[in-house]
């Protein structure tokens, strides 16, 4: 049985609110954490993603994952964590996470999964799950998120 905390909701009317809740998100982050992007092409994971990462100083352009699965991130301060971002779209299963052989342990790194509902909550104990979603008349998107306990 899992326990859910409050659910927070915020609406997004363009890229740089998107960006700006990751960043938002990432001050609570610390190493070993796990984040779950949830929602349709389109809806704002990765501009999401790319926020997270501006806002735990990490190195490196953050744009999609989806060929190449994962991508690492590294610290851009000794007292913060690295960031790995990963595409679950394509990925079988956590088995083939872990065969990526990442040179980062991903309890030293804040992991962000994309498409990871279903796959990814057995990282860690707890997550947090944000669902992204667009609405198709005024192209605003809307974010719920919430840590879980599982």
């Amino acid at each position: 049985m899992s326990h859910t905390d409050s659910v927070q909701t915020r609406e997004l009317p363009d890229v740089a609110d998107t960006e700006a809740l990751g960043a938002e998100l990432a001050q609570s982050l610390s190493a070993g954490d796990v984040v779950i992007l949830d929602g349709p092409l389109g809806a704002g994971k990765t501009a999401l993603a790319r926020g997270i990462a501006s806002g735990l100083d990490v190195v490196g352009r953050v744009s999609s994952p989806t060929f190449i699965i994962a991508r690492e991130h590294k610290p851009g301060s000794p007292d913060r964590p690295g960031m790995v971002h990963v595409d679950a779209y394509r990925l079988g299963g956590l088995d083939e996470l872990d065969a990526l052989d990442l040179d980062t342990d991903l309890t030293d790194a804040v992991v962000v999964v994309e498409w990871g509902e279903g796959v990814a909550e057995r990282l860690a104990d707890r997550h947090l799950l944000v669902r992204l979603r667009r609405d198709p008349d005024t192209d605003v998107r809307h974010a719920q998120w919430s840590w879980i306990d599982g």
